[in-house]
């Protein structure tokens, strides 16, 4: 019988129900393998600084800057609220494919990188490509994909 744990789990979360849902099952996988969980935002720098400095584009990352320091709290509270304590919360800069399949799984050797299914439609995918779907392709361990949950018939 195969029994794998998972002690250091990377979940990206982006303010979308897809990156919600990924974190809070992140938290009960890492509860079941008694590991932690480390939370990470990934703010796309790269778009302010390929406008060129200005004020307007200071702010704008400021802004950004903010809502993902409120994200975090939320996922701070919502941690406290089912009783987790083993979470780390990162706010990063970068291109989020790349931090989210190198970086931050060296950084913190991680095993298992959970990610929400892309809220992206099929021309936003072909023109951008998702996150999730790079991940997977690329991530140095294993990756488990979070599907929404089922509308119930009423």
């Amino acid at each position: 019988m195969l029994t794998q744990t998972y002690k250091n789990i990377l979940v990206g979360v982006d303010g979308s129900d897809q990156g919600k849902l990924a974190y809070q099952q992140a938290i009960e996988v890492a509860r079941r393998n008694n590991g932690r969980v480390i939370v990470a935002h990934v703010i796309e720098n790269q778009v302010y600084t390929m406008m060129g400095y200005s004020s307007l584009n200071d702010s704008l990352l400021d802004q950004e800057t903010e809502n993902a320091k409120e994200l975090m709290a939320e996922c701070n509270e919502y941690a406290k609220s089912v009783d987790f304590t083993q979470l780390e919360t990162i706010v990063t800069y970068g291109v989020a494919k790349e931090v989210m399949c190198k970086a931050l799984p060296e950084k913190y050797d991680v095993d298992l990188i959970m990610v929400g299914q892309s809220g992206l439609n099929a021309v936003e995918r072909l023109m951008i490509g998702s996150v999730s779907s790079y991940i997977i392709r690329h991530a140095p361990c294993d990756v488990l994909i979070v599907h929404p949950e089922k509308k119930k018939n009423k």
